[in-house]
């Protein structure tokens, strides 16, 4: 499993903005764009920067928190 894959990730509207903003809690505070695909594309860019870096300088990454919620009903 590559690392990106054990993080919980998603691209949401936000009405207030009016832009889709893309988020991974867990590594990153979020992006935003206009489109939607963009956005998740860029989202997972930025993510795969991370790791390296994080890789780059021997640091440990932070254990995955973020989990999805499921609707009950």
């Amino acid at each position: 499993m590559k690392l990106i894959n054990r993080y919980h990730k998603w691209v949401e509207w936000s009405e207030e903005d009016r832009v889709y903003i893309g988020k991974c809690p867990d590594l990153i505070t979020g992006i935003h764009g206009t489109d939607e695909q963009e956005v998740y594309r860029e989202l997972l860019e930025v993510l795969e920067e991370v790791i390296a870096h994080f890789e780059s300088e021997g640091r440990s990454l932070p254990p995955p928190a973020v989990r999805p919620m499921h609707e009950v009903g």
